[in-house]
């Protein structure tokens, strides 16, 4: 078979696919932000897995590690049993994660292994505590694509092809202090008509939304609207988690408790499957066992580079370096942002970042000219903005190569 032959994809694949589309080649490697394709051209990786690959492709750390874990013949699949590396995983997470926040009384319940999947377990639980139907969502949010998911996701282009009605949801607008106020005012009116809600589910950060940064303002006050209807507090940390915002959860900087949060994509380091609930007590405790299962809860492959992804954050040097490089990417964008007219906004948090054009049509033109020029990045929201979300562990290198490949793709289209 030739070099870069497609192909069989194109013969045999579902007309899904849909990111190959836009990086139409046949990658044979990668290390850190650095893919090769069978041309033998590099390109430099700015979008990571859509966050799963926080730890760069091929982790030196992680693949030693699961090397001898297959080595040794250790358990790779054991639906919820207890294995040793399940236990490091925990342990390593109590003590990196939880117990500097207090939080050592938390459970985690371990989904199936999408990020999807554990927002269903997370609204599933939070209706049967709670008795009730309704989950309050958010424009732009984007939760998952299984239904109950899918039915909190904003973005009609996921949602047109569900084939069934996707209810349940009250959608108000994310990060508006006034439309909170409105909500508040329709939930204790009886006249309203409004039930009160099982959950209010929030990102954060929303990621493919457009890195949209909730203020501590707003969150906290979606938090205490969740408390005084008796409704849980979830927060969606899959994509802005797992030190992609510059500290371990995107909500760190906010004061915030909530009841459920949700991790998946980073979490498994190596880009690995894994989903995670961190659960209250009190909110735990209404499970029975078996009562939300999958087949995939007991990855040992992920457990062991997961474990490895949790020890970066030990102390917060890896915190500093992810903050120090999304600054560098700020500056650039910036710089973009005074010189363009067709460039609406940029926004950061951490080594997330977003950069608006004028629309859709615009961005795509310079998505072309990135997959020519050797700079994998993605767009988001509705297509009119451009989302960076490089490995953490991304060289300066390699960061400021990739800089370079997107300054000159915008240029060309827009000079």
């Amino acid at each position: 078979m030739l070099a870069n032959d497609k192909t069989i994809f194109e013969t045999y694949e579902s007309e899904i696919r849909a990111y190959c589309r836009a990086v139409p080649t046949v990658f044979k490697a990668s290390t850190n932000a650095t893919m090769i394709d069978e041309d033998d051209k590099e390109f430099i990786d700015f979008f990571g897995g859509a966050g799963v690959l926080n730890f760069g492709h091929n982790n030196p750390k992680m693949k030693e590690a699961l090397i001898e874990f297959i080595q040794r013949d250790g358990v790779a699949h054991s639906l919820d049993m207890f294995t040793d590396v399940k236990r490091d995983f925990i342990k390593t997470f109590v003590d990196t994660v939880l117990k500097p926040r207090g939080w050592e009384d938390r459970k985690l319940q371990f989904t199936g292994p999408t990020g999807t999947n554990a927002v269903e377990a997370a609204l599933k639980l939070a209706r049967k505590i709670t008795g009730r139907t309704e989950v309050v969502a958010f424009n732009r949010g984007f939760h998952g694509m299984t239904l109950a998911a899918l039915a909190c996701t904003a973005n009609n282009a996921f949602r047109s092809s569900s084939g069934v009605p996707l209810n349940h949801v009250i959608r108000d607008t994310f990060n508006d202090m006034d439309a909170l106020e409105n909500l508040r005012q329709k939930m204790f009116d009886l006249a309203s008509g409004m039930l009160p809600p099982a959950a209010f589910i929030v990102e954060p950060v929303q990621a493919e939304g457009g890195v949209r940064i909730a203020t501590k303002q707003w969150l906290q006050g979606v938090q205490q609207l969740a408390k005084d209807t008796g409704a849980l507090f979830i927060l969606d940390s899959i994509q802005c988690g797992c030190g992609r915002c510059g500290s371990y959860f995107s909500f760190d900087d906010l004061d915030v408790d909530p009841d459920i949060i949700i991790l998946a994509k980073g979490l498994g380091g190596f880009g690995t499957p894994i989903g995670m609930l961190v659960n209250k007590p009190e909110v735990d405790k209404a499970w029975s066992p078996g009562q939300h299962t999958g087949t995939f809860r007991g990855q040992g492959f992920s457990f062991v580079a997961g474990k490895i992804g949790l020890e970066y954050f030990k102390n917060e040097e890896f915190n500093e370096e992810t903050k120090r490089k999304g600054d560098i990417v700020r500056e650039v964008l910036d710089k973009l942002n005074s010189k363009y007219e067709k460039v609406v906004d940029v926004r950061q948090k951490g080594l997330m970042l977003a950069i608006e054009f004028d629309s859709a049509a615009t961005v795509k033109e310079i998505t072309a000219k990135t997959y020519e020029n050797g700079l994998i990045i993605g767009a988001c929201s509705t297509g009119e903005i451009i989302k960076f979300i490089p490995p953490l562990t991304i060289t300066d290198e390699e960061l400021n190569k990739g800089l370079e490949r997107f300054t000159a793709s915008v240029e060309a289209v827009l000079s």
